[in-house]
């Protein structure tokens, strides 16, 4: 009984601990209290399934790039309409640059654009990360691999390698999700922004 008292305090520290970081990122970025649940979710799922990749045989579900994607595209869609809600239709105006008539509809098509392109840049830089250090591993492990037939020396610069990689690798999970975490917020912010 006592155990499992140690084990649920522990485990709310932990939970304050998130918690006081994601509200520190929101204060920081948006200011914006309303948003804490999902940011708080999408940055705990996008690192539990970074960081669970990094186990033996674990899926890198954050390197394929049809999850991210679909995650990416259903937030920016949210964003859209929560955009569209908090501005009505003076939201559209962030796509109306100041210029003379004759390159609106170019410079409009360039706002659009740049603007939906924004979730899959989202995407892609997750997935592309994840999935690089992934090949590395892979890679490195591989060489490994080759040359301890040559040399069983050679298998202690083989895990020497590895062990480097692998911490880099849990650096680079761990980055990544607040990465993403800080553009969404970004993006997020560019609805109360005044500069529109």
């Amino acid at each position: 009984m006592e155990l499992m008292l140690v084990f649920t305090t522990i485990y709310q520290k932990l939970l304050e601990i998130k918690l006081n970081f994601i509200s520190n990122l929101i204060k920081q970025q948006l200011n914006k209290y309303k948003y804490i649940v999902i940011i708080f979710y999408i940055f705990f799922i996008i690192i539990s399934l970074n960081l669970l990749s990094m186990l033996p045989f674990g899926i890198a579900l954050t390197s394929h790039l049809i999850i991210i994607l679909t995650l990416s595209i259903s937030l920016y869609i949210g964003i859209f309409f929560e955009g569209y809600v908090v501005l009505g239709v003076y939201f559209y105006k962030t796509f109306l640059p100041k210029c003379s008539l004759l390159l609106l509809p170019l410079l409009l098509f360039i706002e659009i654009f740049s603007y939906f392109i924004r979730m899959f840049s989202l995407a892609v830089r997750l997935s592309a990360n994840i999935m690089a250090g992934h090949t590395l591993i892979y890679i490195i492990s591989t060489f490994s691999l080759v040359i301890i037939k040559l040399n069983y020396f050679f298998i202690i610069l083989g895990i020497i390698l590895i062990s480097i990689i692998m911490l880099l690798e849990l650096g680079v999970a761990c980055l990544q999700a607040y990465v993403f975490t800080i553009l969404l917020l970004i993006y997020i912010n560019d609805i109360y922004n005044e500069n529109h």
